[in-house]
């Protein structure tokens, strides 16, 4: 666990410092694979599609482990889980909104931020915003975190290859419904765990009480179990945190519905969020939990 909380930190650093390599990530090979394994049908194709990539990782991973003192496993480690990373940066598409010098260029930098697979326009409204924000926050960063922490570079690879199965335009074209609909089905249960820690942790950074409140009142009004893969409390309770936080907040800037107080703020807590749970795999490294 120690070495994959270094690797995660190299990954924060490249990415905060050289923010431009986002740019290389590639995955356009990926409709190449499919294409390869069109004989296989729709929903084999996609399992293979998935199976392949992560299997070979996890046996690189392992045959580099005990070389040159574990440095090969660990850069390897740090590549698997950077390419899977983003694929966008998130800190760059709030800033594109932020800084744009008028109405429609926010709007249009607005279209960035919405999660993967919403192709609906998203409104420039500040609660739409900030549904956005901790969406694509959950797939693009805590997601694929959750997964490498769990299970290394294979299931950063995992993670990330689902999402694009289950929710990329470009590979819609080359995938079938039932194949689509399982990537989808499998991205929504990756999802589960790191969606549930996002609310325990923003509970932590942000108001206890309003998290836990929104929480308890998005299951009861929708009439499902605590263990319901609809993921539509992470919504409620990013509004909820958020608005608590602005009020809360510094004597000027307290309108929850100005759209970039609130993004702006959302930014904030999802910051503090990463914070929590750095510092709660920090606390298992000291204590010896993790491998």
């Amino acid at each position: 666990m120690a070495i994959k909380l270094l690797a995660v930190l190299v990954v924060f650093a490249l990415a905060q410092g050289l923010p431009d390599l986002s740019r290389l990530r590639d995955f356009g090979r990926l409709r190449v694979w499919l294409g390869v394994l069109e004989q296989l049908g729709d929903g084999g194709r996609t399992v293979v599609a998935l199976a392949v990539p992560v299997v070979l990782c996890a046996l690189v991973q392992y045959a580099l482990g005990g070389w040159l003192f574990g440095l090969l496993s660990f850069a390897f480690a740090v590549c698997v889980l950077w390419y899977s990373w983003g694929p966008r940066d998130l800190s760059e598409d709030v800033d594109a909104i932020v800084k744009a010098p008028d109405s429609d260029r926010r709007l249009a930098a607005a279209q960035a931020l919405r999660c993967d697979g919403d192709d609906r326009p998203l409104p420039f409204e500040a609660p739409a915003l900030v549904d956005a924000a901790f969406c694509s926050a959950l797939r693009r960063w805590f997601g694929v975190l959750f997964w490498f922490l769990v299970l290394g570079p294979c299931g950063a690879l995992l993670y990330r290859l689902t999402q694009l199965l289950a929710y990329s335009p470009s590979l819609a074209g080359v995938q079938g419904e039932v194949g689509r609909g399982f990537a989808q089905k499998l991205a929504t249960l990756l999802d589960w765990a790191p969606a549930h820690l996002m609310a325990l942790a923003l509970a932590i950074a942000s108001d206890f009480d309003a998290v836990f409140q929104t929480w308890k009142t998005w299951h009861d009004r929708a009439g499902k179990g605590y263990f319901s893969l609809d993921l539509g409390f992470l919504s409620a309770i990013a509004r909820a945190s958020v608005d608590a936080d602005v009020i809360a907040g510094d004597g000027y800037a307290e309108d929850v519905n100005d759209p970039l107080v609130e993004l702006a703020d959302a930014r904030h807590l999802l910051v503090r969020v990463l914070i929590v749970w750095l510092a709660a795999t920090s606390l298992l490294v000291l204590g010896g939990f993790g491998v």
